[in-house]
Parts: C-alpha cells; structure tokens; sequence
C-alpha cells in the first residue's frame, strides 16, 4: 500500500556577452558510431551560436540570482552533421546551501538556429531517437517520452542505495534540496562503509563536472551524486545497477561546499529534482523533517533519522512490496483473501515478497489508512495490502 524559476530576460541575455564560457569540443571522429554501425558524418557545428544557445536555456532553469551570476560550462562532447551533445552546468558559489545546476543537451540545427533539448524533456527523447550522435544503448533508455510525475502515484524506482548492497552506511544528512535548504527535498547525504559510490540503479552516466556524475535511467528517473573523489570520466557510458562511480569525497569543484566526505545523492524525474519523499530507494521509504536536513527513512515498522545507521537491501522489484506490520511483529498469511480464510504461515516485519496478483477481501487499516485490498503473493498465499509498502495505490501486478 502506498498510502523560482528565474524568468529569462533582457538581462539574462546581456549576462550571456559577460558569462565565462568554457568549450571542450570533441572531434567527430571520436562520436559513437550509430544503431547502424556507420559513424555520423564530420560536420562541425557553429560552437559560438550553440554555446549562445545552450547557455540561454540553462540560465532559464537555475533557481537563484547567485547561481544565475554564476559562471557556465558548455562541453561539447559529440558533434557531426548540424548536430551537437554535451552537459551544461551553471557552476554555484562555492558556499554552503548552493550546488551547482546542470543537464545532458541534445542539438540540431533548424532553419539555421539550434534547436536545444535537455535530458528529461519529452523534446530531448524525440531529438535523442532522431540523432545520430546517440547510441543505441542510449535510446533505450531516454528515447521514449518522460511519463507524468511519479507515474501518476507510482513512487517504485527499483534503485538501491548508491553504495554495495548489503553494507550499512550513516545517513549523515535526512532530505533536503539538492542545493541546500530549498525545496524540494530532492536529496540525502551518505558516508561511511568503503567509501565507494555506486550506481542506485542501471542507465547511461555521464560526467557533469569534476566531482559530479549524472546518471538516467528508465522511468523518467535519473540520479546526480556529487563531491566525488577520483569519479569516473563517462560519455554515456552504459551502466550496471552496483557500478563504480567515485569515491566519496569532498570535491566542490563546481561550487557549493562539503564538511566531511561523503556522497550528495538527489532523485530527478522528468527534467527537474523531485521529492525524495515517499520514494523507495534500497528498499527503505524517505520521509522528509520539520525541516530540511532532517527527517529519515523507513524499513517496514524501523525507522532511522538523521545520523543513523542505514543498511542497503538493494533494490525493491517493480512486482514487489516490503511488509510493513505498522509496529513490528508479523504478517500473517492466508489461504484466501481474506480473514474468513485459514492462517498458513506469516512474515516477519520488513520481510519482501513478490506479488502474483491481487482480489478484494476484508477490510484492515495500517499505516497508511484503510484497504480491502489483499495481495496473492508467489507462493500462493494471501497477505492485506494494509500492512505492505509497494509504492503505490491498488493492484501492483493486476487482479487474479
């Protein structure tokens, strides 16, 4: 049971003519070749009006004044035949409560201007499918339009959390913005174990700066993780669910700051941070504080804050959910859906189990309120949906 903007402007453009611009253009030669297996064509793009283009749509998207004083960074990693793909960043004050702000781009020339799409737009999937700059691994993941917002109610991400599974780390800092106290809370802080950052769920990476490595994944998702310390260099690079990023660090090359290493993890979801609030990652449900920093999460009836000690179960299925008995104890199972129906066996709180189907029995009210519905689990058994946490509201894999 799951139960400011900055406006473009006048000035903006005129921040465009005194904005440090730094270019990295990579030679056509060294762009992936395509599905087809020929490489694009060598064509070079305008770098002066792409980067003019680029600029102006990422200067649209940061949240502060401070961050839009910024300096930018357009890297262009791969261009050919009226075509361009990078990152852009707006790099943030090197102070606390400010991050920087960056996205995948996509390109084209049309009718002589450049055409710019950022990761997470339904234009960047239509302009990724048509590229030829893009690889096929890549368009798997992004090439189809972003689904709405937490899939209409659905909060599954099928991540970990961004280190091995089956290690406990200390979630330093509970929910809070991916620039600091402003909302929403997009992100946590971890430390501890071995120290390695690793991918919380499979997708294309890519290096956004020194420090900082974006992940997308499917579902509309993706991941940033930042203050790396010797971070991977990628391009779109495909990537395992468990893969090596950095190491957790302090790195604030591209602004912000950091007190003690350790990994700034934020979730994205169609173009923009979004709530990490009610999510399960690592099989564990964030819940945000009274206020940013705060907050924690919860596995089945546990709960850690702020400073605690969390353990990575890795990642909750799509057809899965986590017993939660609303106070510990267990889970009894049933021969129907129902209470009228034998007891068969039981579950211990925080126990996972996968989900055949699901039918309408007797009422029962956990956590999250009141349900009829009951969940046919692999084995055969019947357990209520009030006392599992699936991330989302109603039949997880159908009705029996």
């Amino acid at each position: 049971m799951m139960h400011s903007r900055r406006r473009a402007s006048d000035a903006v453009l005129a921040l465009l003519a005194v904005t440090g611009l730094l270019l990295a253009a990579t030679p056509a030669a060294a762009a992936p070749t395509t599905a087809t297996g020929a490489p694009p064509a060598a064509a070079a793009p305008d770098t002066d009006s792409l980067t003019t283009a680029v600029t102006g749509k990422l200067l649209t998207t940061v949240a502060s004044a401070a961050t839009t004083a910024a300096q930018t960074r357009i890297t262009v990693d791969r261009s050919g035949a009226g075509w361009a793909f990078g990152t852009a960043v707006a790099l943030a004050p090197s102070e606390t409560d400010a991050h920087p702000t960056g996205a995948i781009f996509v390109a084209r020339v049309e009718r002589g201007a450049w055409r710019v799409a950022f990761d997470g737009e339904a234009e960047f999937a239509a302009l990724a499918t048509a590229s030829p700059l893009v690889t096929s691994q890549e368009k798997a993941v992004f090439g189809n339009e972003p689904l709405p917002l937490y899939a209409g109610g659905d909060y599954r991400t099928g991540m970990a959390l961004p280190f091995a599974v089956g290690q406990t780390w200390t979630l330093t800092s509970g929910p809070h913005g991916w620039g600091g106290s402003e909302s929403p809370y997009s992100s946590v802080d971890l430390a501890g174990g071995d120290q390695v950052v690793r991918a919380a769920r499979a997708g294309a990476a890519y290096t956004m700066c020194q420090g900082w490595i974006r992940v997308i994944h499917d579902r509309g998702y993706s991941t940033d993780y930042y203050h790396l310390w010797s971070n991977i260099s990628v391009n779109g690079a495909s990537v395992a669910q468990g893969a090596f990023l950095g190491y957790t660090g302090t790195d604030v090359t591209c602004g912000g700051a950091a007190y003690g290493r350790h990994v700034h993890f934020g979730l994205r979801q169609n173009s923009a941070y979004v709530p990490m609030a009610d999510h399960d990652i690592g099989k564990w449900v964030f819940a945000n504080g009274a206020s940013a920093y705060q907050g924690g999460a919860r596995h089945g009836s546990a709960w850690i804050g702020a400073g605690g000690a969390i353990y990575n179960h890795g990642a909750l299925g799509l057809n899965q959910g986590v017993v939660d008995a609303n106070g510990g104890g267990t889970l009894t199972r049933r021969a129907g859906p129902g209470t009228g129906y034998a007891a068969v066996g039981s579950l211990a709180d925080g126990a996972t189990v996968t989900i055949s189907c699901s039918a309408n029995g007797t009422t029962h009210t956990g956590r999250y309120g009141a349900t009829a519905l009951w969940n046919r689990l692999s084995d055969g058994s019947w357990v209520s949906d009030a006392y599992l946490w699936t991330g989302v509201n109603g039949p997880l894999n159908g009705w029996c």
